[in-house]
């Protein structure tokens, strides 16, 4: 590389800050651009070796890299042409690994304009904010790799769906657009995002096609879907995933309730009534601390009781399925953790100028989101075996049943207990 260094020979002192401390940025990007052009020059002898060919000077580019802006001096050949392919791609003018950083910060939540103002630091002299949303579309093919994945190489038998909402701009106009998701636990005991999509609003409709198209995909096996008590949602499962049963979350379910109070104070006991049933070891006592929990709520709230009541069958369904899972089963937390994700991803653009960037930032979201999950199972692979082990279930004794007296009593007991504990925290 005897070009390389007559080029380093050339090269005026070291690059050194005002204080005197050698700028390190300034002098790797003066190293690769020598490194790169002496490469190129030494492909185009090789070119012209032997006189096939001859040199007929340079073409000037300009190249965005991650250590500033550097000028390639393409060498022009008399005959045909000679273009380093291999460093740069044909009408490329930033490099990979800049797109890859513009795009992991595009998902992690920073706006275009905080990503040109980190590019402009680090000594990037021209990157607009239409460049960084281009360069954002390296995730399209990420997000279109999840949302069309085959999922029929196993059985999910549980499911869990929400949506959320967010600014978008559509048909000229800014309008709140629902994102629905789907999240799934594999017969591994594996979570996985089965899908997403943005939709105009939560409609009967909407959840329909959204659903076809997962079980279009291969989701199989659904014994169980969790989610908030939409109507258009509830009809759209009853008739995609007819024979799975429908968990209407716990969380909120007693949201439901409390909304029924017309005070602070009692919206605080109604919450504090209805929780401790949803905490009981057996599904005997859960459902007589239920049932004591809406006779207490009739006392206070007659509303909220007549919601709880008319709930129970839903709120409660996740008692026909092993005790090791109620815990994940009876709330939608799982969905709710992801939605704050995309809340907080999404906040900082504000509105979203279109709904394909919106799908392109949620997409992102949900592809980290189901990398992570990839690391460690949702449930213990023995427990998830529990939901198809029946000769284990068979076997399993049955609890002694206890008088629905004592039952009862000893049920609205430890609703008290746990108002009186509650009571004793809020005075300390």
């Amino acid at each position: 590389m005897e070009s390389l260094a007559e080029s380093m020979r050339e090269q005026p002192a070291m690059p050194r800050f005002e204080d005197g401390s050698v700028n390190l940025r300034e002098l790797i990007r003066r190293l690769a651009e020598d490194v790169v052009n002496a490469i190129m020059d030494a492909e185009a002898d090789q070119l012209c070796s032997e006189g096939a060919n001859s040199r007929n000077g340079y073409r000037e580019r300009n190249l965005v890299t991650c250590v500033g802006d550097i000028t390639m001096r393409i060498p022009k050949l008399r005959s045909g042409s000679f273009f380093p392919e291999d460093v740069v791609e044909r009408y490329q003018r930033v490099d990979r690994a800049v797109v890859s950083a513009v795009a992991e910060m595009y998902a992690t939540g920073t706006s275009t304009r905080k990503v040109q103002r980190i590019a402009e630091k680090l000594g990037i002299s021209r990157l607009s904010k239409d460049q960084v949303s281009a360069m954002a579309r390296d995730l399209d093919a990420d997000v279109a790799e999840l949302m069309g994945r085959d999922l029929a190489d196993a059985r999910t038998p549980y499911l869990w769906l929400d949506a959320t909402y967010v600014k978008c701009r559509r048909e000229g106009r800014v309008a709140s657009t629902a994102v629905v998701t789907a999240i799934g636990c594999d017969e591994g005991g594996w979570r996985r995002v089965l899908g997403l999509s943005v939709v105009d609003t939560e409609s009967y409709d909407s959840w329909l096609g959204f659903l076809r198209r997962i079980k279009g995909r291969g989701v199989q096996g659904v014994q169980l879907v969790t989610s908030d008590a939409h109507k258009g949602l509830v009809g759209a499962i009853e008739e995609v995933f007819q024979g799975a049963s429908w968990q209407r979350c716990a969380v909120h379910l007693m949201r439901d309730c409390m909304r029924e109070t017309g005070s602070r104070q009692l919206k605080k006991r109604v919450g504090r009534i209805m929780s401790p049933a949803f905490r009981a070891k057996d599904a005997a006592t859960a459902r007589a601390m239920y049932h004591a929990a809406c006779d207490m709520l009739r006392e206070c709230c007659p509303k909220a009781a007549d919601v709880a009541e008319e709930a129970e069958p839903d709120a409660l369904a996740y008692l026909a399925f092993p005790p090791s899972h109620w815990k994940r089963l009876r709330t939608n937390n799982v969905q709710e953790r992801a939605n704050r994700e995309i809340k907080r991803r999404s906040r900082v653009v504000q509105v979203f100028p279109s709904e394909k960037s919106l799908e392109r930032l949620v997409g992102a979201v949900m592809c980290e989101q189901d990398e992570q999950w990839s690391a460690s199972r949702y449930f213990a692979y023995d427990k998830i075996q529990e939901l198809y082990d029946e000769k284990r279930r068979r076997k399993e004794p049955a609890a002694p049943a206890r008088p629905a007296a004592d039952l009862a009593e000893a049920a609205r007991k430890m609703i008290l207990a746990s108002l009186e504990l509650a009571e004793k925290v809020d005075a300390a």
